[in-house]
């Protein structure tokens, strides 16, 4: 029904039932669903006399549930940034991404951790927010020993093409977590998910001698 609107445009419950061979009250009924989960608006148009007539029409929040390429547009993008400046500019647009990044993620760990949370804490933060950026990350604190593992590589398209992509990951790591980190397993490279150890402290500032 959604395709239907959204090819059609706006109509009435007898014009789509009419299109898909359904009988109006089993439209209606869906349309009543589709309206309470907000992915169809109702409006009333007067047509001559008698009662208006209802177009139903489909909703912004509805877009999201049609096909994207949105995969396609990326590594595309990444292609001619490449061939109109080369591994250097790809890099600086990857070094922008990364600062763009970690300013968006220190927020969000600014505004959950005190200042002097631990690595292991940040870690766990910053598992939730790339879990909620569909890499079905999660952190593994045991043994003295701290990991993040993403199950899921949510870019792995942008990924194969670019090594670059995963070169700012890690260093988004770095900088958020404050601490060093290494990838030791890599889905790009065929592993089954990405694995970063990371240092259970932050490297101490080399000392200063006096003069």
């Amino acid at each position: 029904m959604l395709l239907h609107l959204r090819r059609a445009g706006p109509s009435t419950p007898d014009a789509i039932a009419a299109s898909l061979a359904s009988s109006r009250s089993g439209v209606a009924q869906q349309l009543r669903a589709l309206d309470g989960a907000g992915l169809v608006s109702r409006t009333s148009v007067r047509h001559g006399v008698g009662r208006p007539r209802h177009l139903y029409d489909v909703t912004t929040d509805a877009q999201d549930l049609f096909p994207t390429d949105y995969d396609g547009l990326a590594t595309g993008l990444l292609a001619a940034i490449l061939e109109v400046g080369g591994d250097r500019l790809l890099d600086e647009v990857f070094a922008a991404r990364c600062r763009q990044a970690q300013a968006l993620v220190r927020e969000r760990m600014d505004a959950a951790l005190p200042p002097d949370a631990p690595v292991a804490a940040r870690v766990r933060e910053l598992a939730q927010i790339q879990d909620e950026l569909g890499y079905l990350s999660e952190a593994v604190i045991e043994d003295g020993t701290i990991r993040l593992l993403e199950h899921n590589c949510a870019v792995i398209d942008v990924a194969r093409g670019s090594p670059a992509a995963c070169a700012a990951e890690l260093e988004l790591f770095r900088g958020v977590l404050g601490t060093e980190v290494e990838r030791v397993r890599h889905i790009a490279a065929g592993d089954r998910c990405c694995e970063y150890r990371v240092a259970v402290r932050a490297p101490s500032a080399p000392a200063v001698s006096g003069g």
